[in-house]
């Protein structure tokens, strides 16, 4: 058998000893292998060489999966370790660019970060913690899809040093205390979480091209179509008092540690506007409509190009 398939004879024994192969023995003693175990050793042969391990092969030559299955499992396994690698090697490259100085600081920051699929999986728990109110499986799933984004499959240095930042903002306790009191109000006051997500996801898309643009906030329709959709889910109607009011419901999403938060979904992501981005300037927008002289009432906003003629 060793002379047919060039596996060692110590190989073949271990096989043998952990059921790979299925031997008859002779009187003697002696293992004697029909004429198919040598295409079944040389099918092991081929699949260790690959790097699959023994139980994925014993399930091979069982027929509990098939070559393509197991080769598959084989090659998600490797990509989740190439990324790992990957990750591990723009840490050490943020370390090695930092300077002297700040080498210290960088080391502390990307501990919040040393794992990329770890520091994921700690985002999306933030978010869904926040998701107080019931909504679709589908709806939050997207919500939190936008909020955390995956880690880059190939990140650079700045790319991770940038999302142990994400990290340390979301472990910010006074912020998440701020962000938890306003869910939970929202819960008392909101008829329809996902209705609100929808309409403001579309007022944020209305905004991306203005702030794109480089525009200031201002109204128009993105504004307009922003406070409708609070307003809706309240049952109120879109007034100036209404929008004090929002503007008051809302200051937790205009703290400095959100604007840096969602910044840096922009570096992680390589998103020029992400949509938080775009929901904080329809928030200037908002606080802009409330001061004297700055509500013009839905449907009667001055068009986002004469807006931006004027100013």
């Amino acid at each position: 058998m060793a002379r047919l398939t060039g596996v060692p004879v110590r190989t073949i024994r271990f096989y043998c000893d952990e059921g790979i192969l299925e031997p008859r023995r002779s009187t003697g003693g002696h293992r004697r292998f029909a004429p198919s175990a040598v295409e079944r050793l040389g099918l092991v042969r081929r699949l260790r060489a690959l790097g699959l391990g023994l139980p994925a092969i014993t399930r091979v030559l069982t027929g509990e999966r098939s070559v393509g299955e197991a080769v598959a499992a084989e090659r998600a396994a490797l990509d989740v370790e190439l990324s790992s690698l990957a990750w591990r090697r723009a840490c050490l490259c943020a370390v090695e660019q930092a300077g002297p100085a700040e080498r210290a600081a960088r080391l502390d920051l990307l501990t919040a970060a040393e794992d990329g699929r770890a520091a994921h999986g700690m985002l999306v728990d933030f978010w869904r913690r926040l998701a107080v109110a019931p909504m679709p499986d589908e709806t939050l799933a997207a919500f939190v899809s936008m909020a955390a984004p995956e880690p880059p499959a190939e990140p650079t240095p700045e790319q991770v040093v940038a999302y142990a930042e994400l990290i340390v903002l979301a472990r910010d306790r006074s912020l998440t205390r701020r962000m938890l009191a306003r869910a939970h109000a929202n819960q008392r006051q909101i008829s329809d979480e996902a209705a609100l997500l929808a309409g403001i996801g579309e007022a944020c898309e209305l905004a991306r091209p203005l702030v794109a643009a480089g525009r200031g906030p201002g109204p128009g329709r993105a504004l307009d179509r922003f406070v409708a959709a609070h307003a809706s889910v309240r049952s109120e109607r879109d007034t100036p008092r209404f929008r004090r009011a929002l503007l008051t419901n809302v200051a937790v999403d205009r703290d400095p540690r959100m604007h840096r938060y969602w910044g840096l979904v922009g570096e992680v992501a390589r998103e020029p506007i992400p949509v938080g981005t775009a929901h904080l300037w329809l928030l200037d927008s908002l606080e802009l409509s409330v001061a004297p002289g700055g509500y013009a009432g839905p449907g009667g906003s001055e068009p986002d190009s004469a807006a931006s003629a004027r100013r």
